[in-house]
């Protein structure tokens, strides 16, 4: 009885602890991560950045980066035509202020996550400034394939 008494809580604290590291770890990869991770940034993320992802968007895949200076989350996602409808109404907007051509997210931005937003496509872009503390997004649209275009999406927050 005695035996049962000491092993079973020191069974209980060894997964604990083992649990507790491997949560850290995680962590410590998340944090040390550089690039576009693949797959929806969580709930808390999309609302801090004010950022809406449209149901049964394909590719998504984001990046956030924190500083003294700024925060921004890079979002990329592939939705339908519908799907950017919703996505561009969520910011307040619609296709009519998407201006064709533009490029909102410069080469200098999109160099962290990889992502070549010049010529060869039917980009379509806007900038939404929001009042602080809500972030600044810059929206770029590759219209190539109208059925299902690929939103780039830079949200920036400037304490």
């Amino acid at each position: 009885m005695v035996f049962l008494l000491i092993t079973i809580p020191a069974g209980y604290l060894v997964i604990s602890a083992l649990q507790s590291r491997d949560s850290g770890e995680e962590k410590q990869e998340n944090a040390a991560a550089t690039g576009l991770s693949e797959g929806w940034p969580s709930k808390v993320q999309r609302r801090i950045y004010d950022v809406w992802i449209p149901p049964y968007s394909a590719d998504v895949a984001f990046y956030e980066r924190n500083s003294w200076r700024s925060s921004a989350m890079y979002v990329q996602f592939i939705t339908s035509a519908e799907g950017l409808d919703k996505f561009l109404g969520t910011l307040g907007a619609d296709r009519d202020d998407l201006d064709p051509g533009r490029v909102t997210i410069s080469r200098e931005e999109a160099g962290p996550v990889g992502w070549r937003l010049g010529p060869g496509a039917q980009w379509s872009g806007l900038v939404v400034d929001q009042k602080d503390p809500l972030p600044t997004l810059d929206v770029t649209v590759d219209l190539d394939n109208p059925a299902h275009p690929e939103v780039y999406v830079l949200s920036t927050i400037t304490p």
